[in-house]
């Protein structure tokens, strides 16, 4: 029997696209991506029944080593316009964000 392998994007943005379609879009979502804060997301996918744990456990780690991965799928489905003020949005949190290394400069001890 083959398995077959599927790529969860497609259906992570059927679920949650509609926060940016339409030119409809939600600061505060991408404000939260940016944070790195992804529960309700997560949730929401573990919640589904769609994915095993193990894709979702899988989606979590790329989403902490680049959040910007989620915001890209949710604006899969986006017309160029909301897709391009996201991506302003993005920018902008990048150059206010405090820099925050994501692993210790030097250990102690």
């Amino acid at each position: 029997m083959n398995a077959l392998h599927r790529d969860p994007s497609s259906y992570i943005s059927a679920m949650f696209s509609y926060e940016f379609l339409d030119g409809g879009i939600d600061y505060d979502s991408i404000e939260q991506i940016h944070r790195g804060e992804f529960d309700e997301w997560i949730f929401a996918l573990a919640g589904s029944g769609l994915f095993t744990n193990e894709e979702v456990r899988s989606m979590v780690q790329e989403w902490r080593l680049n959040p910007k991965t989620l915001l890209n799928t949710l604006l899969a489905d986006a017309d160029e316009v909301t897709a391009k003020r996201c991506e302003v949005t993005w920018a902008a949190l990048d150059r206010v964000a405090p820099f925050a290394p994501a692993v210790p400069v030097a250990v102690f001890g």
